[in-house]
């Protein structure tokens, strides 16, 4: 590869686009199996899937974004790697506990966790590259 490479974020961007379409599916599932157009319609197990897959595209961007400039700053890629595997698990953690439990639930503050930890992380790790010049 020449020059300028995200390639390890875009690893975990892929596969991240692709449990958006698989949340985003579900949410459509439903629309038909309960006939609501818009909205959730007063229905809880509606509602549950709307809001895992709101709760994917409200954290996840802003991970991959900042998971890209630090590894287009030097991060090396094994940190990527860290990130992007916790990005992922946490997220799939997170569509479990809130698909299968209305409250509160394991996998849903372990995916929570996960995702606010990449960011951080990811956030500490710019503003470092940042003051180091």
């Amino acid at each position: 590869m020449h020059g300028f490479t995200i390639h390890v974020t875009a690893l975990y961007a892929g596969l991240l686009g692709i449990l958006a379409i698989v949340l985003a599916g579900r949410v459509g599932i439903r629309r038909t199996r309960f006939k609501i157009d818009l909205g959730d319609g007063g229905n809880p197990e509606m509602l549950r899937a709307i809001r895992v897959h709101g709760n994917f595209i409200e954290y996840v961007p802003l991970a991959l974004v900042l998971m890209a400039l630090i590894e287009a700053n030097g991060t090396p890629t094994w940190t990527i790697h860290v990130l992007g595997a916790v990005l992922v698990v946490g997220r799939l953690l997170h569509a479990y506990g809130l698909s299968t439990e209305p409250g509160a639930s394991l996998g849903r503050l372990a995916g929570t966790s996960a995702s606010f930890l990449v960011i951080a992380a990811a956030s500490l790790g710019a503003i470092w590259q940042f003051a180091a010049g």
